[in-house]
């Protein structure tokens, strides 16, 4: 695979950061097993985990005015790399009016080793976490969770905690992965949750 340091990325009008490759699923749809990159960028495979430091360095040398938010996101799960992402969220809170969101799998206390829900206030607008399925079962055959058959609860409390601190929290699947009568089931979850649902396209 190719590397390189493609730590930020344009995503439609939303600046999007790419702070590491690890990941505690394995997705079956994902599309890191299909493409080095996305959007535009040749590889978001990282040839290392960038510093805080890195990161705030390459947003100080983006002119930010064109975009509507900050997005942390890329070839992994932002909350692997949770420290340096607090640090980064806490510069552009310092810095600039966007608003700031994690694409994440939900996974991030588990990841932690502790409710890290707390730790996003005043940090974070927006959270988008990834449901996929409705229920545990399939969503361990789709996401081959390192966590196996307690990660589907995990997401589930991680965003009825997360209501308390984070204003926008939703709950998304991906088109064409589950049944309508699935995605009406992962509908009514969020519903029950008090939060948003969205289907995503799968690329």
């Amino acid at each position: 695979m190719a590397k390189a340091m493609n730590i930020l990325y344009d995503v439609h009008d939303g600046l999007y950061v790419n702070l590491t490759n690890r990941c505690s699923c394995s997705c079956t749809f994902c599309i890191r097993n299909e493409s080095d990159g996305a959007h535009g960028s040749d590889t978001l495979w990282l040839e290392h985990e960038p510093t805080a430091d890195e990161v705030i360095e390459a947003l100080k040398a983006t002119d930010l005015s064109p975009y509507s938010e900050v997005v942390f996101c890329g070839y992994g799960e932002p909350t692997e790399a949770f420290d340096v992402l607090k640090e980064v969220a806490h510069w552009l809170k310092e810095n600039t009016d966007l608003p700031v969101r994690i694409n994440t799998n939900g996974q991030g206390s588990l990841i932690c080793g502790r409710d890290i829900a707390p730790e996003l206030e005043g940090l974070i607008d927006a959270l988008s976490i990834s449901l996929n399925t409705p229920d545990a079962a399939d969503y361990l055959a789709l996401t081959r969770s390192r966590y196996g058959e307690q990660a589907f609860d995990a997401v589930l409390d991680f965003a009825r905690r997360a209501k308390a601190y984070v204003p926008n929290i939703t709950l998304t699947t991906v088109g064409s992965t589950i049944t309508p009568e699935q995605e009406a089931e992962c509908a009514r979850i969020c519903e029950d949750l008090g939060v948003n649902y969205r289907i995503r396209p799968l690329v």
